[in-house]
């Protein structure tokens, strides 16, 4: 049994957008809406598993947005929120979880720390709304004239995740069919379940009009982390026919010795890249002990760090290399190597820096019997 799933309602048509395609899949910060919702849910340890209800003819943009992630298959909705809340429940009968939140996929923004005190009031509680006291003066307006002004004592603007004893909110969605409810703690109040309220956060905004998704591609910034990453490799020199240094092959009466193309400049730079993510080094991702990388390119390595970073919902903001070598001469090389660098990373070249030294303090490096690469990446994290 689970003991918690989350819930993400993402099959509306978005109307009041007035976008290309359902708001969901609107761009932000380079990633659908949605999987911003489907990457927060899924990475928050206390949610073991996570479903999206969606629009039957959004199958194509959903997958493009999930792609990758460890999400449950998705439920088909229907032809109204509350239709396509109670279709989901139903459909995690086979999980049979304890507890479920249900979530908004144009909130993107949901807070790890929202989550927690969600789940922490269901504690003792069967159904959990997270929401914010009303801050300003409230008018009830009429053909463009108020009418009157509303006392704010006691009003909040209700968030989601809401937050359900499973069982509790699947009964009462049943019981709700046909009735037209503002939200699933309406459900709850309507099939008697007392609602706890716990604090929101502004910050979990709602994506209604592009103003919105403006304001959170301007929060996403402001919470971003940076991250550097360092990476070092050398590999030794061998008679041959020509070598590749940072994806550019080079004319040599030698060649670089290793399991791959021994690219020694593109493996110290995947190094540095997953050095910002924690996620170890080249030979735990690619053992040099499988033959199927026996002369592999080794942009394929740069490659999988690129996708490991831009699944965090990373950017890779500026790299540089430094060549450590007697021979061959970088300087005539230099301006492809960074013209191939940033191809590869989709970067600006102006945040590509390519140097080259010699040295004699690196042992065999330093007596011209091989090439040595030193990397720094720095990339920006979520928050």
């Amino acid at each position: 049994m689970a003991h918690c799933v989350a819930l993400i309602v993402a099959s509306g048509r978005g109307q009041r957008f007035g976008g290309a395609r359902p708001k969901q899949y609107e761009a932000l910060a380079g990633r659908p809406v949605l999987r911003h919702c489907l990457e927060r849910l899924r990475g928050h340890p206390r949610i073991a598993a996570v479903r999206a209800v969606i629009h039957p003819a959004d199958r194509a943009l959903y997958d493009a947005a999930a792609s990758g992630l460890e999400v449950l298959e998705p439920a088909e909705g229907g032809p109204s929120r509350q239709e396509s809340v109670r279709l989901g429940l139903e459909s995690l009968s086979a999980l049979a979880p304890e507890l479920v939140l249900i979530h908004d996929g144009v909130r993107p923004l949901v807070a790890p720390a929202l989550v927690n005190r969600v789940l922490d009031g269901l504690a003792g509680h069967a159904a959990v709304l997270p929401a914010l006291p009303v801050s300003d003066s409230l008018k009830r307006v009429a053909a463009g004239r108020v009418l009157d002004t509303v006392d704010r004592q006691g009003l909040y603007r209700a968030q989601t995740p809401q937050g359900f004893a499973y069982e509790r909110i699947l009964e009462a969605h049943r019981a709700a069919r046909g009735a037209e409810l503002t939200d699933d703690t309406a459900v709850a109040e309507a099939a008697g379940l007392a609602v706890a309220v716990v604090p929101g956060d502004e910050a979990n905004l709602k994506i209604t009009a592009p103003e919105d998704l403006a304001r959170a591609e301007r929060l996403l910034e402001r919470a971003r982390q940076p991250r550097t990453g360092l990476g070092f490799d050398v590999h030794r020199l061998a008679p041959g026919a020509g070598l590749v240094l940072l994806g550019v092959r080079l004319p040599d009466p030698l060649r670089l010795i290793g399991h791959s193309d021994a690219d020694v400049g593109l493996h110290a730079l995947t190094d540095a890249l997953l050095g910002t993510l924690g996620a170890g080094d080249i030979g735990s991702h690619f053992p040099p002990s499988e033959a199927r990388w026996a002369g592999a390119d080794s942009s394929l390595f740069l490659d999988h760090a690129r996708q490991l970073i831009e699944r965090a919902g990373g950017r890779i903001e500026h790299v540089d290399v430094t060549l450590i070598c007697e021979r061959p001469r970088i300087g005539p090389h230099r301006a492809a190597m960074v013209s191939r660098l940033a191809e590869l990373l989709a970067l600006p070249p102006g945040r590509v820096s390519v140097k080259a030294t010699t040295t004699e303090q690196l042992g065999f490096v330093g007596r011209g019997e091989g090439i040595a690469a030193q990397a720094l990446a720095t990339v920006s994290l979520p928050a």
